[in-house]
């Protein structure tokens, strides 16, 4: 594995979050079959350390240049569905990436990212400081429920082919919660690094799912290049 960070088998998928296990049931794997979980580029709320939610600003010049390197990156892995949180930033990255495979870009909402109330727009380092944790701060939605509704999205999508390659197009808090509860070898308890710009890979193996790359940021291309 490259970077920081790593199977759910056929069995459960479990993942604890605010102190309760949640349960998914198994989904078929298809040899050879992988997934690109992807972050979406930079907006100016990502620049300022600001929470987004379900504030929807468009990507900045930086993450316009994040989402052509993803797109020149894994846009000709043969990816055979492209689906994508509704939020501008997620949807202009993953516009990017099926231009270059050739697909329509699919919606899903339960990739949204996650909710932060009245906190949206403020800096997370502000709400951290006077709750403690973003888990603890009240209108945040709970971890157990961003998670449940990710997971069911990954495992539908994961359904839906047998061979090659699929990706969803996503945000970080929704990616800290997926990764090591797709794969268990990740550690639970620390917080698992998500560039913007950045894509995982998940790949099915004979005993279940395998995180086979982590955090993966494709070199960018020069500023004005176009590509």
């Amino acid at each position: 594995m490259s970077d920081p960070g790593s199977d759910t088998g056929a069995s459960d998928q479990r993942r604890k979050s605010d102190g309760d296990p949640l349960q998914l049931g198994p989904v078929e794997r298809g040899a050879g079959q992988r997934i690109f979980l992807v972050r979406h580029g930079q907006t100016a709320l990502n620049a300022a350390g600001a929470l987004r939610g379900r504030l929807d600003p468009e990507l900045d010049a930086t993450g316009l240049r994040e989402a052509l390197a993803l797109g020149g990156s894994i846009g000709r892995s043969g990816l055979r569905l492209m689906v994508t949180s509704p939020l501008r930033r997620a949807a202009e990255t993953a516009a990017h990436i099926a231009a270059i495979a050739g697909l329509e870009v699919e919606f899903d909402e339960r990739l949204i990212d996650r909710d932060y109330g009245s906190w949206a727009g403020k800096p997370k380092a502000e709400l951290i400081a006077r709750w403690g944790s973003l888990d603890s701060a009240p209108d945040v939605e709970p971890a157990a429920e961003v998670f449940a509704r990710a997971m069911a999205a990954f495992l539908d999508t994961a359904g839906r082919f047998r061979s090659g390659s699929a990706a969803l197009v996503t945000h970080d808090a929704v990616l800290q919660l997926l990764l090591p509860a797709i794969d268990p070898r990740l550690e639970q308890d620390q917080v698992i690094a998500q560039a913007t710009g950045c894509f995982n890979i998940i790949e099915a193996k004979t005993d279940g799912w395998c995180v086979s790359q982590v955090n993966v940021c494709p070199s960018l291309p020069s500023p004005g290049s176009g590509v």
